[in-house]
């Protein structure tokens, strides 16, 4: 094995680690007695704080004046790990509510179909395409798809991780709305949203300060 593999190897376990403290975390705080609730809850903050993480690892490099690359292997990783919490979260969440009824989710009714057009349907929708995001964007975090699309283009794919990001805490925000969710909780997001949009607001405006 080489050393760069070897390497990634640890990364990641320490990135699993990390996810899996995170998810213990959030779902010991989570209220009870629900289990799959609280499943859902702790991944959706563990995706969140990952996401921020992947988001801010770019702007914080530049802001420390270092090289940035198109693509490096610590906001790969970080970014493969967000994508799998999402997709944990949606597979758990969409069990959550309206139980053998997963098509309510969505759907109002089958017969005749009607949109599910509430604030809790706009949830499911958004956080449905957002999650189709982080699948192709874990599709594409690889060396061979950097190749076969080439930079420009790989670029180009992998900047719907903002779409993505940015559909997830709308998605968040209005779950917030929905299950009324007790202020530490709103606190929390609200932090890490905020954490994560000021150090890319830095970055941005350090950028366009040098580019001047």
């Amino acid at each position: 094995m080489t050393s760069y593999r070897a390497q990634r190897i640890r990364r990641h376990a320490t990135l699993a680690i990390g996810a899996a403290i995170l998810v213990w975390i959030g779902f010991a705080a989570a209220p009870p007695p629900d289990f799959r609730h609280r499943l859902s809850l702790s991944t959706a903050y563990a995706a969140l704080i990952f996401l921020a993480a992947t988001l801010a690892l770019g702007p914080w490099r530049t802001l420390a004046r270092r090289a940035n690359p198109v693509s490096f292997d610590l906001r790969r990783d970080l970014g493969i790990w967000s994508a799998i919490l999402a997709l944990v979260h949606t597979g758990v969440g969409l069990t959550v509510h309206l139980r053998g009824r997963m098509w309510m989710y969505f759907f109002k009714r089958l017969h005749p179909l009607a949109i599910q057009n509430t604030k809790f349907g706009a949830a499911n929708y958004i956080g449905l395409v957002s999650a189709l995001l982080f699948i192709l964007l874990l599709v594409i975090s690889n060396d061979l798809s950097l190749r076969s699309l080439g930079t420009r283009r790989w670029k180009s794919l992998q900047r719907w991780t903002y779409i993505a990001a940015i559909l997830a805490v709308v998605h968040g925000v209005l779950f917030q709305l929905v299950e009324k969710r007790h202020l530490p909780w709103v606190i929390v997001f609200t932090a890490i949203v905020a954490i994560a949009a000021a150090i890319q607001a830095a970055g941005y405006l350090f950028r366009r300060r040098r580019a001047r």
